[in-house]
């Protein structure tokens, strides 16, 4: 039976991804601060971790995914160095303490994957989104390396999404004069869903996915990569 790692487990996107899971019957270890509260199988084990460390696991880990994130939108003048200091301890130092305490249980798979995650913002430039931004990019930095470390014993991918409508986001999207904005942004027209990114997740844990490495997968709607009319 697979083992996944879910850090940052109470998260929306992170929720449909143990759903998804959980309906597969794959056994699932979430590791968050608060509780998930999520309908899970007898194959969900949970753990809480504290400011500073990852609690030791025993066995083979075959997939891990790293969910903490933060949306610190300010323009440049406004910024201070904790705001970047902040972003940077979750987005990066966050996915690079989890990623060291539990390679060891990754490399007794037979096929391991990582899955990390940046914004549509590190490729496209938006204003009031340096902080994020700078931490985000090297999250892109770090999966290209570890994916060039770790072949071909774990594959290590990078989803960029663009905005997602999840509690993380509700001051963005809190309005229907805002979701209207933030929709009509998107070629697509369309604001992403949890659901959305746990698809991605789920592919990239697979075996589907076993021949894609150190990749920057654009979930955005086309705003990375297409110019609206």
């Amino acid at each position: 039976m697979k083992t996944t790692l879910l850090i940052g487990a109470s998260s929306a996107v992170a929720k449909e991804v143990a759903k998804a899971l959980s309906a597969k019957n794959k056994r699932i270890i979430s590791i968050s601060r608060n509780e998930p509260n999520a309908p899970f199988t007898e194959f969900y084990e949970h753990t809480f971790n504290s400011e500073t460390s990852f609690p030791k696991l025993e066995g083979v880990i075959d997939g891990l995914v790293y969910f903490p994130g933060t949306i610190n939108l300010k323009p440049f003048r406004s910024l201070k160095e904790n705001d970047f200091l902040n972003d940077f301890n979750i987005n990066v130092l966050g996915a690079i303490k989890s990623i060291q305490t539990y390679a060891p249980n990754l490399q007794l798979s037979d096929k391991a994957s990582i899955v990390l995650f940046s914004t549509v913002a590190v490729q496209t430039g938006m204003p009031f989104h340096s902080s994020i931004a700078v931490s985000k990019g090297a999250i892109e930095g770090l999966t290209r390396s570890l994916a060039a470390e770790f072949a071909p014993k774990i594959r290590v991918n990078c989803i960029a999404p663009s905005l997602t409508n999840t509690p993380l986001a509700d001051r963005l999207l809190n309005s229907p004069e805002k979701m209207e904005a933030s929709t009509n942004r998107h070629p697509l027209k369309k604001v992403g869903t949890p659901a959305d990114l746990a698809n991605m997740v789920e592919f990239l844990l697979s075996e589907k996915s076993q021949w894609i490495s150190g990749q920057i997968m654009h979930v955005d709607g086309g705003m990375g990569s297409i110019k609206n009319a």
